[in-house]
């Protein structure tokens, strides 16, 4: 059915496009937004392992409604009035799921995850109906609805940390119902539905009198997170990073990050610090290298609440830089709103705070420190970015630790005080990356170089972990170092886990004393091997062989926020799998469509997998690779989608001129995408490394200057791909559009898999490799080979 034969006015008429235009734009501007504040919202009310599922769920309802739509699309009635309806009843969803998810009051079962899982699905179904109705019924013009479909989307990048900056998670939410309602408001005026267009407008202000008044009042808000009732909150804010709340524990003030993770705020007179005050400061297992550098200049990363930065101080530092990631902490709560409660900390003249990621800073920073410290920096939160890994992870690499002890003093020390369990994981990775980066620096001795001590007993062990404190020093330890450290470990009443001169009595000194440290390494319990820049998932220590038992196991308790992203990755992959099971049902269940018996159309088909899962696998990689050059998680967010999305829209608005039918050049075009895709993953690192100290703006330039080549080459093969399709077989585009989706699917939580166990570099070159499978689809299917024209004469003019 044509589009203009099913509407009141025809969309041939240049009046009416720019109309067809902005309301598909709304739509997925509203989608990814979408997508994007939920993975704010899941780590919010659930963990973090749970946010990067919000893509997948996207994916799966984006696939779903495309089918849907052929079922739509027999409905009585005008397209546009039924464009219409579906995107009014989507601002409703978008409610009903937002209202969900926030009234899960318990923990998460599997039963409650699929239900969330298919529940938050239903808005992104609402919006798969309404772009696969307007793509389907003007195939003619797909090269620019794809490419205002994702100019759309590039928008909801940059209008995400503006919302949850001003207004907060759930008000994000609430927003894209107006922009569906929006959307529904436009779909009515070029029915001609008056009464139509009236509603939506009605509608949408509702939902905007609801932000207004729920930023205010609270009435729809987090609850509950991680299966319990919030406490009464003295200051709540959003931003991209995370949800702070602020409140009253054991009569002092606590800064919760997410609901979960926790800093206190440092409260001390230094000018009349008590006995009890100096024992806080001084003799606790964070303190130990102020023991051993008293007065040092000191470089603090995540300083949270102060503790470190008060450390620093009460040992007589006149000179203390704290760089904090995130500016609610740093800014909100620690300078502009509530200084009072400690003491004006973070506006003394000699401290120095930063905003900025601690990596970024280091890299960019030509001044040297005599300690540079970082205390359970971990946020149990998801970035905007997608959550495929701690923001912090960045922090932990063997990279990182070459850049930390690169910017000490001769004397300097690198301490960082982690999780101890038994066996040790976390704070025996340290190890494994102090060996590695002080083996780059030509030390190669690290028995001399390291102390470590423990806070806590058998009681800690065997719940959520004692606390190990590692010292790394930058050149060897002297005797007068080993011997203060002794007697500082023991004031502090902690356990001398490592001091140089001691026999290989436990894990610590069996890896710094072995002679084949990669070989402890291999055959240890855990994985604690140094991981790097290119595989940054520092926390996530189950050895590959171990997985399925893991999996199968509870695990103990010290695992249950780090290592259960091993069990919730494999459980989400799980439940995608269904999702596609989902998608691939509904052509047949729906529309009695069943695969097409033309050997050459389905084999064509396998195109549109590979090219979705390339497509998402490279995007993935991408996002997490330039989280340390942007210094931020929200900035390579916006930078990188933006750039794919607005890059890759303009390669749709110029396939038809560039492409066309003619095979030959699409051949060409995949070939271009993989090769680009190789030589970005071959340059990335060096060239982000090179480039992390450049301003801001150069950076963000230089993002876009990177990916926007493959990007604008990855657009073309889809709207090329599908007019190909609908030529030779049209009812086989329902096909193309449930198979792209359930590749999408599929590959948003692959992409994870890849990341975790070959590494993000690796991630790419697959993604590329996806888009050989798809120029080998088009060399060997019956249905194009006789359309080809020679690719080695077509290859000059593309």
């Amino acid at each position: 059915m044509p589009l203009s034969s099913a509407s009141h006015s025809s969309p041939g008429r240049p009046s009416n496009w720019p109309l067809l235009y902005t309301a598909v734009a709304l739509t997925t501007l509203a989608t990814l937004l979408l997508e994007l504040s939920l993975t704010r919202i899941f780590s919010v009310v659930f963990y973090y392992h749970f946010a990067f599922l919000a893509i997948s769920i996207a994916l799966f309802g984006l696939g779903a409604g495309g089918v849907f739509s052929y079922v739509i699309s027999a409905w009585p009635g005008s397209l546009y009035r039924k464009l219409g309806f579906v995107s009014l009843i989507d601002a409703g969803l978008v409610l009903v799921a937002l209202t969900f998810v926030l009234t899960r009051g318990t923990d998460i079962g599997s039963f409650e995850f699929g239900a969330i899982y298919f529940t938050t699905a239903l808005p992104f179904l609402g919006s798969g109906i309404v772009v696969s109705l307007v793509i389907a019924e003007t195939i003619e013009h797909v090269d620019r609805i794809y490419f205002f479909d994702l100019l759309g989307a590039a928008g909801g990048c940059l209008a995400l940390v503006f919302l949850l900056n001003t207004f907060g998670g759930p008000n994000t939410v609430i927003a894209v119902s107006v922009l569906f309602a929006s959307a529904a408001a436009i779909w009515f005026t070029l029915a001609g539905l008056r009464v139509g267009r009236i509603a939506s407008v009605f509608v949408g202000l509702l939902f905007t009198m609801l932000v207004i008044g729920n930023t205010k009042y609270r009435v729809v808000e987090v609850r509950y997170a991680k299966g319990m009732k919030l406490s009464t909150e003295q200051f709540t804010k959003w931003n991209s990073i995370s949800r702070i709340g602020m409140m009253d524990v054991h009569g002092g003030k606590m800064i919760f990050i997410d609901a979960d993770a926790s800093t206190g705020i440092a409260d001390f007179d230094f000018n009349h610090l008590s006995a009890r005050d100096l024992g806080q400061l001084l003799h606790e297992g964070p303190s130990i290298p102020y023991n051993l550098r008293p007065g040092a200049k000191t470089l603090v990363i995540g300083p949270g609440g102060g503790w470190d930065i008060s450390r620093a101080l009460a040992s007589g530092s006149h000179d203390v830089t704290g760089v904090e990631i995130n500016p609610i902490i740093g800014t909100d709560i620690m300078r502009k709103k509530f200084p009072q409660l400690s003491r004006q900390l973070f506006l003394r003249p000699d401290v120095h705070i930063h905003i900025e990621d601690g990596r970024s800073f280091i890299r960019r920073s030509a001044e040297k420190y005599q300690v540079i410290q970082a205390t359970l920096v971990d946020t149990w939160a998801s970035t905007a970015a997608g959550a495929f890994a701690l923001s912090e992870n960045n922090l932990y690499t063997t990279e990182a630790f070459r850049d930390y002890l690169s910017h000490l003093t001769d004397d300097g020390l690198l301490t960082f005080t982690r999780w101890g369990f038994d066996p040790p994981r976390e704070s025996l990775r340290l190890v494994s990356l102090a060996i590695a980066a002080l083996g780059d620096l030509g030390e190669h001795d690290p028995a001399r170089h390291v102390l470590a001590g423990r806070s806590g007993g058998k009681a800690d062990l065997a719940g959520w972990g004692a606390q190990d404190t590692v010292i790394v020093s930058r050149k060897p330890l002297s005797d007068a170092d080993t011997a203060n450290a002794r007697e500082a470990f023991a004031a502090a009443g902690m356990t001398a886990v490592y001091v140089p001169g001691d026999a290989p009595r436990n894990e610590f000194g069996q890896l710094l004393l072995a002679k084949d440290p990669l070989e402890f390494e291999r055959t240890y319990r855990f994985d604690i091997t140094p991981v790097t820049d290119d595989r940054p998932f520092f926390f996530y220590t189950v050895q590959l062989r171990d997985v399925a038992r893991f999996i199968l196991d509870s695990g103990r308790a010290a695992d249950l926020k780090v290592n259960v992203a091993v069990p919730k990755l494999f459980q989400a992959l799980i439940v995608s799998i269904a999702a596609v099971g989902v998608i691939l049902l509904l052509p047949p269940l729906l529309l009695g469509a069943r695969l097409p018996r033309e050997k050459s159309v389905r084999s064509f088909l396998l195109y549109f997998l590979a090219i979705g899962a390339g497509y998402i696998l490279i995007e993935v990689a991408l996002i997490q690779k330039f989280v340390l050059f942007l210094g931020h998680p929200t900035y390579a967010l916006t930078v990188v989608i933006f750039s794919m999305l607005v890059s890759s829209g303009f390669g749709s608005f110029l396939s038809r001129k560039l492409v066309d039918d003619r095979n030959g050049r699409l051949i060409a075009v995949l070939a271009t995408a993989a090769a680009l895709v190789t030589l970005l993953a071959a340059i990335v690192q060096p060239v982000l490394t090179a480039g992390v100290g450049l301003p801001l703006a150069v950076k963000m330039i230089a993002t876009v200057i990177l990916i926007a080549p493959a990007g604008f080459v990855m657009g073309i093969p889809f709207p090329t791909g599908l007019r190909l399709l609908e030529k030779h077989h049209q009812p086989s585009v329902r096909w193309a559009w449930s198979l792209n989706a359930a590749a999408s699917v599929l590959g948003s939580v692959g992409a994870l898999v890849l990341a975790l166990y070959l590494g993000l570099v690796e991630t790419m070159l697959v993604g590329g490799a996806l888009y050989l499978c798809a120029l080998a689809v088009i060399v060997v299917s019956p249905m194009v080979r006789s359309r080809v024209t020679s690719p080695v004469s077509v290859a000059v003019s593309v």
